[in-house]
């Protein structure tokens, strides 16, 4: 099941493993059972703390449960875990184990104090981005704390539950048979779910901080670069983010990265928090700005945040990107995780065999089509525009796959469903005027991004699109308020440009840093 050099790579990883332990397998005669069952085989090969049972008798087969000796710890994965979610299973492997973790330790005593019975079930496909997060949270969550359980189930593998239960978007995870949350989360937004005290919290000891020289708002490409180079001047800098890694943790295949071949968002985000971590910096993660107070006079500016609480600094970096531009007609909120999706990664495994429209006709739409052809029925693209924006390349590979059909001039109007899940659309033939009718399952949407700028309106001037105006410095129309990455002007959407403003902005804030002080 494991090829040689993954053998010797997780080998070397359960050296680290200091606390016997055994896996658990339920399994029946399946082709599935049998590559777990090999899998699992070579896993406790590779170390002397491992023993494997074969005599489980879980309901769900083929699974696994990895039960520490002598412990009480529920943990369990319904599936093969594989593609993304590899990491995940070698990181519960190690943590059953008794290696410890990186999380802050604050987090892991707020999951230990946890009281109540959690019983969680999370939804995943092997090719989500987002899901391992999710998994590898909750696993850990179950590791130190006897009241918490989990399973994490390969939708793909259990069809039949994913349709019972409806799970049209991964992640989806279950409490205690009602649904909890969709989407990515680590511990400290499962927590903050959980631990509804927390915010109030977090909201007072936020408030009582002192004033930072530079505050950047937002924790993606262009965040993290001007937090690194604020700090590596010795200014007192913090980082207010929504969730570090912004847009990045949402993106597949990255290839354009200067010096970086290939990689993955999720990979890139964890890289580039820890280069931040690096030098002292504040990172205030899960806090989502509601308003900008400017100052007045070179007075501190002021950032109130959603949970109630404020942090004060004399310059800020606005960094907080853009986010997926919704269709904004009927039906799309009321079918959003039930139908309605914009991770092609993630959710086409679970509309194998189904049918599906992609609403785009730009590289992202095409690209999209294209994944999903291989695993869906039957795709219908939709364009607004008389003709596909997408590079010639991709239309070409997207004309030659005969499970595609492709509309052109069309205005999606309407997402039609039955209450529970989506059932097709409507769109307006913007040539004749003519409604037509899409019966399909799944709606996938991927037509461009929106700048994170409402919370700014009546502050920093923006312009009809809501982009911040920003001055070849970065400078915003506000003096000490810089801005950088996709929530600005600065034209190309790219990572790599995000990062370049991130330092730019970061080095003009200092520099009106420097010039103040000496007018002062």
């Amino acid at each position: 099941m494991l090829d040689s050099n993954l053998k010797a790579q997780l080998k070397t990883y359960l050296e680290k493993v200091t606390q016997p332990f055994e896996i658990v397998a339920s399994l029946d005669d399946g082709a599935k059972s049998q590559e777990m069952l090999a899998m699992l085989e070579d896993i406790a090969s590779l170390s002397d703390k491992i023993t494997l049972r074969t005599d489980g008798n879980d309901v769900r087969k083929p699974s696994f449960a990895l039960n520490r000796i002598g412990g009480n710890i529920s943990l369990r994965f319904a599936g093969i875990p594989m593609g993304h979610e590899f990491t995940s299973l070698v990181l519960a492997l190690l943590q059953v184990g008794g290696h410890p973790s990186k999380t802050a330790p604050e987090v892991i005593e707020q999951i230990k104090n946890l009281d109540g019975e959690y019983n969680f079930e999370t939804y995943f496909s092997l090719s989500c981005q987002n899901c391992p997060d999710v998994v590898q949270a909750l696993n850990l969550m179950a590791v130190l704390n006897p009241n918490i359980r989990h399973v994490a189930i390969d939708g793909a593998l259990f069809q039949e539950e994913v349709t019972t239960r409806q799970v049209m978007s991964v992640p989806s995870i279950y409490l205690n048979g009602e649904l909890f949350g969709q989407g990515r989360m680590g511990e400290e937004e499962i927590l903050a779910k959980l631990d509804t005290g927390a915010s109030a919290r977090d909201a007072e000891k936020l408030s009582a901080r002192d004033a930072y020289d530079v505050l950047v708002v937002g924790g993606g490409p262009a965040g993290a670069a001007a937090a690194i180079y604020a700090a590596r001047k010795g200014i007192r800098t913090g980082v207010a983010a929504e969730r570090f890694g912004g847009q990045v943790l949402d993106t597949m295949a990255i290839e354009n990265f200067i010096s970086v071949t290939e990689t993955e968002g999720p990979k890139l985000a964890r890289a580039l928090e820890n280069h931040v971590r690096e030098y002292d910096v504040d990172i205030m993660n899960l806090q989502r700005a509601a308003q900008l107070i400017p100052g007045s006079d070179g007075g501190l500016h002021e950032i109130k945040l959603e949970n109630g609480g404020s942090l004060k600094a004399k310059t800020l970096i606005l960094a907080t990107g853009a986010r997926w531009r919704e269709m904004n007609v009927p039906g799309e909120q009321e079918y959003r995780g039930r139908g309605v999706a914009y991770c092609p990664h993630c959710d086409g495994p679970l509309f194998k065999g189904k049918r599906v429209a992609v609403i785009g006709g730009g590289n992202s739409g095409v690209e999209a089509a294209i994944d999903l052809a291989g695993i869906v029925a039957q795709v219908t693209l939709i364009e607004f525009d008389s003709q596909l924006r997408a590079d010639a390349v991709l239309q070409k590979k997207l004309h030659s796959l005969a499970n595609v059909t492709v509309i052109t001039s069309a205005l999606t109007s309407e997402v039609t469903g039955d209450g529970q899940k989506v059932t097709g659309l409507t769109y307006k033939d913007r040539n004749s005027s003519e409604f037509h009718e899409l019966e399909l399952e799944g709606i996938f949407v991927q037509i461009g991004l929106l700048p994170n700028s409402d919370w700014l309106k009546g502050t920093v001037e923006l312009t009809s699109r809501g982009e911040i105006i920003v001055d070849a410095r970065g400078e915003t129309s506000l003096p000490g308020i810089f801005a950088a990455g996709d929530v600005t002007t600065v034209p190309y959407k790219q990572i790599v440009i995000a990062v370049g403003e991130g330092a730019k902005a970061s080095l003009s804030a200092f520099d009106h840093l420097i010039r103040s002080s000496v007018e002062d």
